[in-house]
């Protein structure tokens, strides 16, 4: 009997400790659950922000992960259907890690073949937090996608909503970071 349970015990830890780690994201300029800084918010529609996107790096991928892509959304803002702030797909594996300032909307510091989406403001790029006055504080989900294509077939004057339709369609994992911005 005691024999058993000590290849019970010894198996359990065994199983556990060969468990793959998880998918995770990470930045050193915004935390889950705290304000955005001025520095990620939007600059227009009454805004005054700087308009850049926060650094942010994962690790952890799941097997089979042939490329990667970056979403920022509110799903509080008042419209209807949330409101994206940033689409990034085409990521190589080999990218795991942006800079601070990488969403601008020339993508200088972007991979070769990463396309960025239009925002909900219109144009490609990352577009900060602006949230009407008097609103509560609004979620902003910055989501890295682990993909099991290499590419998705989209363009820079992809849709917020065409490009979450290809991510869910194509994602093997995804992980989040949800920050907070009010005015």
């Amino acid at each position: 009997m005691k024999n058993r349970l000590l290849l019970s015990v010894l198996s359990l830890g065994l199983s556990l400790g060969a468990q793959a780690a998880e998918f995770s994201i990470s930045s050193h300029d915004i935390s889950d659950g705290h304000p955005l800084s001025p520095r990620e918010v939007f600059q227009g529609f009454g805004c005054e922000g700087g308009n850049t996107s926060p650094e942010l790096s994962w690790k952890n991928a799941p097997p089979g992960t042939k490329s990667f892509a970056i979403t920022v959304y509110d799903p509080d803002a008042p419209t209807g259907s949330g409101w994206w702030h940033w689409t990034l797909v085409n990521l190589p594996t080999s990218t795991q890690q942006l800079p601070r300032g990488a969403g601008s909307a020339n993508g200088e510091q972007l991979p070769p073949g990463a396309i960025q989406g239009r925002t909900d403001y219109g144009q490609p790029g990352f577009g900060g937090a602006c949230p009407p006055v008097g609103d509560k504080p609004h979620r902003y989900q910055f989501t890295v996608w682990a993909l099991k294509v290499d590419k998705l077939p989209l363009d820079a004057q992809a849709s917020g909503a065409l490009v979450g339709y290809m991510l869910n369609a194509n994602a093997l994992a995804k992980t989040t970071l949800t920050a907070t911005y009010g005015r």
